[in-house]
């Protein structure tokens, strides 16, 4: 089973192509106000996260995600 740090590297994967500010990534990166992605650039990120991992993203819970670590850890939520 995936831990944060395997979701994190995997988000880093793909964040690499939208990191329009050339940012170095951590678990503190936000992916709005760091790096600039627009609201369908993160919909379209969440896809990929949801397609690798084979998981659905509750809508609901985007509000609570505004970093990268944020991100890792309800990936995990959501696996255990």
């Amino acid at each position: 089973m995936a831990d944060n740090q395997d979701y994190l590297k995997f988000m880093y994967s793909i964040i690499k192509g939208l990191n329009k500010t050339d940012l170095e990534l951590s678990e503190k990166t936000e992916l709005v106000a760091d790096i600039g992605l627009s609201s369908l650039e993160v919909m379209e990120f969440i896809e990929q996260v949801e397609d690798e991992y084979d998981i659905s993203i509750p809508l609901n819970i985007l509000p609570d995600i505004t970093t990268l670590g944020d991100f890792a850890r309800k990936l995990n939520e959501l696996n255990s």
